[in-house]
């Protein structure tokens, strides 16, 4: 079986190449490095393509841009594809806003550029596609929300008591620009699986984090975070009194959801995936614990202005894909997420 995945030397990419190659299919990824281009040096992933390079034989790479839609359609002719997992994109609202036009044009053309080459040369391969949980705007800040010491947390007779389900609507509030271009492509899957026929499936993600985040300031502030108190370096936290709530999905836990939804896949599906209550912090309890686990001092500055369209509290409600697809389980909680992120940035530094 051959497997098709974008962003391969991503996060959630490069996770899905080593799940795949592992159980030994061959897995053709496709990464041009934009990610040095949004963020800067530090935030650049050749460093993990050479790592998947020396580590699979049964890996190939192609630093093509998924832009293209001539060379998208070149390769999808060309080889024998049978699961498409889309993870690139421009991943920053802070970055969007700099340069809308990029921004769209990866995140909605490059999407419809690698749905309208899988209709036309694998119109049976299974595409999943790695949306976001800011597709919903600015609602989830409409919750009621009461204030705790180091958390926000909404009210307990609120039906999001166990985290915001798929029933939440993205109309009528306001997106980062990212969001809009993420939720375009997000509707364009939907589209392509319930007007197709296609088997397509998106996954609107809650912090999807792991040791293999290059985390920058604009993307990424888990690993960002644990940079920063590993290096000493200073960390911004950006209003709501740094006691603003995600749930964290380790890369692993969400690609083996991947591989589940690919041996029974439906069409058009949306699911909120993310941590849950099984795995989700505040900025203030991530402090606390990262300073634990490495022994060190986090240099913190804090600015009462928040981010335009950031959320206060958002915490997945994983439940309808749990229903789908019962085997599927978390590996990793909270504690297992950031000890495993300390040890290896702390290699990596």
């Amino acid at each position: 079986m051959s497997v098709l995945v974008t962003g391969a030397a991503g996060l959630i990419g490069s996770e899905t190449v080593c799940f795949f190659c592992d159980q030994g299919h061959d897995v053709i990824g496709v990464d041009n490095d934009m990610r040095r281009h949004f963020f800067g040096e530090e935030a650049g992933t050749s460093w993990r393509r050479e790592e998947l390079r020396k580590k699979y034989g049964n890996y190939r790479h192609f630093s093509s841009d998924i832009r293209d839609a001539e060379a998208m359609d070149k390769l999808f002719k060309s080889e024998a594809i049978e699961l498409v997992v889309h993870a690139a994109a421009q991943p920053s609202h802070d970055w969007a806003a700099r340069d809308p036009v990029t921004d769209f044009t990866v995140n909605a053309g490059g999407t419809l550029n690698l749905l309208e080459a899988t209709r036309r040369h694998r119109p049976e391969a299974v595409f999943l596609f790695t949306s976001t949980n800011k597709v919903y705007g600015d609602t989830p800040n409409q919750l009621p929300l009461v204030e705790l010491d180091k958390r926000w947390e909404i009210r307990a007779d609120h039906p999001f008591i166990n985290g915001i389900d798929e029933t939440m609507s993205i109309d009528q509030s306001k997106h980062s620009l990212f969001g809009v271009s993420k939720a375009a492509a997000d509707l364009l899957v939907q589209e392509y699986g319930r007007y197709f026929g296609m088997k397509t499936m998106l996954f609107r993600g809650g912090c999807l984090t792991g040791p293999m985040h290059s985390g920058t300031e604009l993307h990424g502030f888990l690993a960002y975070l644990v940079i920063c108190i590993l290096s000493g370096r200073l960390y911004n936290i950006h209003g709501y009194k740094g006691k603003q709530v995600r749930d964290n999905i380790h890369s692993y836990d969400l690609v083996n959801a991947f591989h589940h939804a690919f041996q029974n896949p439906r069409c058009g599906e949306v699911y909120n995936m993310g941590g849950s209550r099984h795995a989700n912090i505040s900025m203030l309890e991530a402090i606390e614990k990262i300073e634990e686990l490495s022994g060190k001092k986090a240099n913190v500055q804090y600015h009462e202005g928040n981010r335009s369209g950031d959320h206060i509290w958002y915490i997945s409600d994983v439940g309808k894909f749990r229903r789908h697809y019962p085997r599927w389980e978390y590996k990793y909680n909270m504690d297992m997420i950031l000890a495993d992120m300390v040890g290896a940035i702390a290699h990596r530094l």
